[in-house]
């Protein structure tokens, strides 16, 4: 895909030399530029030649600019190319397991080194080429989050359906060689890759040098695994052997080694505090949200200064974090003796008991286990279930949901000061 510019940003670099709407960049200081990585690595110079074409002319722009500077050309697509496809068929692919009928964007499976670079995506490196791997190594792209799920070549190829699967866990050592940090997850599905195909996995990966973290995630079984290889759940028992599995390894390790916050519930565990976690470099996949929430919260709790006027809400979330936001509302009414806040469980009857976590709350369960409560003067609803486009999972807005319910309707982001804030009444 050509780089088309789509705008210049007002006092900009770029914005002094006569470039314009609809101009293609084509090299930078002689460097093609052929998607969002290029232009981000070769746009950090202080001093800049553009080739630019422009219809049928090809024509040059010198610059200078502080190092790092943003240059200040905006393109219509975030990474300047077509996203790239997985290539993969795992046995626990969570979009195979979706039903029929949802908006199409939600069955494109990604696995694209520039949205890991972009947005902290996860990538298996079954799609990166020799040219891939190299450039992400001249570039010193750090860190690199990979999909590892076990260590054993085999084993990887029969669960990733990739007959390259496990030749390219090579990459791993490439780029600690290179000196990138590497963070590491592990999706596990009990009798696969969790016993002792998971301390080989763990002992393989803490001999690399820049490990960072390695992260245990437990599979997710939605209602709609027909025709799909037969997966279990994991039991209390297989939960808790995971848990001490990741301890035995923890023991004098500087490596973040952590469970997802979901195997402490199913092991029916208290929740580690927040030195379980160090720099909570896998929040995203769901390893330490709890404690970081709670942390958060509970400090701001001790300076806050908010004014004392009758207030009434409810909130919305899932099985999971149910327990975590009945603590927190408990809290606040210590304080606050005239905020009303009810907590609702929702349950994810639209892809099965077994998905717990609230993004993954669809409108239609949120407005037919609510609808007909008090709910006082205002729902909140996590804003991990909706998307950029304002989206449930299945297609329900924010105004839907208000409309259905008979009361306004709000997101609450996940962090303690927003989510104090609009419990309060501070949002309204």
């Amino acid at each position: 895909m050509p780089a088309t510019i789509t705008g210049i940003a007002q006092n900009t670099p770029a914005a002094k030399k006569n470039i314009a709407q609809g101009d293609v960049l084509l090299s930078i200081n002689g460097h093609a530029i052929n998607d969002v990585l290029d232009y981000r690595f070769y746009a950090t110079e202080r001093k800049l030649k553009l080739i630019l074409q422009r219809g049928g002319k090809i024509c040059s722009r010198r610059l200078r600019k502080e190092e790092y500077e943003d240059l200040g050309l905006e393109f219509s697509d975030g990474l300047m190319d077509e996203q790239r496809r997985c290539k993969n068929n795992c046995v626990f692919c969570f979009i195979d397991q979706l039903p029929e009928g949802l908006r199409e964007s939600l069955y494109f499976k990604d696995d694209d080194a520039r949205l890991s670079f972009l947005f902290g995506n996860y990538i298996t490196l079954t799609n990166l080429s020799e040219h891939d791997a190299q450039r992400m190594i001249d570039m010193r792209l750090s860190p690199v989050n990979v999909s590892v799920h076990t260590m054993n070549p085999a084993l990887r190829r029969g669960m990733m359906g990739n007959p390259h699967a496990g030749e390219c866990l090579k990459h791993l050592a490439r780029f600690a060689e290179a000196g990138m940090d590497v963070n590491a997850q592990l999706v596990l599905c009990p009798g696969w890759n969790d016993g002792g195909e998971l301390r080989y996995s763990l002992q393989e990966l803490i001999k690399l040098p820049t490990i960072r973290s390695i992260a245990a995630v437990p599979v997710g079984l939605t209602k709609y695994r027909e025709r799909l290889t037969p997966l279990r759940p994991f039991t209390k028992e297989a939960a808790t052997a995971v848990i001490d599995c990741f301890d035995d390894f923890r023991a004098g390790s500087s490596i973040e080694l952590c469970c997802a916050d979901e195997f402490f519930i199913l092991a029916g565990r208290n929740m580690p505090d927040i030195n379980y976690y160090g720099e909570f470099r896998q929040l995203e996949n769901g390893v330490g949200l709890w404690a970081s929430l709670k942390r958060d919260f509970l400090d701001l709790l001790d300076e806050a200064a908010f004014e004392d006027a009758p207030y009434a809400c409810a909130i919305a979330t899932g099985e999971a974090a149910f327990p975590l936001m009945k603590f927190l509302v408990d809290e606040i009414q210590k304080i606050w003796h005239n905020k009303r806040m009810k907590v609702c469980c929702v349950r994810n009857d639209f892809f099965g008991p077994q998905i717990t976590v609230a993004g993954l709350l669809t409108g239609q369960d949120i407005v037919a286990q609510l609808r007909g409560q008090d709910l006082g003067r205002a729902l909140l609803l996590p804003a991990a279930m909706f998307n950029h486009d304002g989206l449930t999972l299945d297609d329900m807005t924010l105004e839907d949901i208000s409309e259905a319910l008979g009361i306004p309707v709000k997101t609450v982001k996940n962090d303690a000061e927003a989510l104090l804030k609009s419990m309060l009444g501070e949002h309204q």
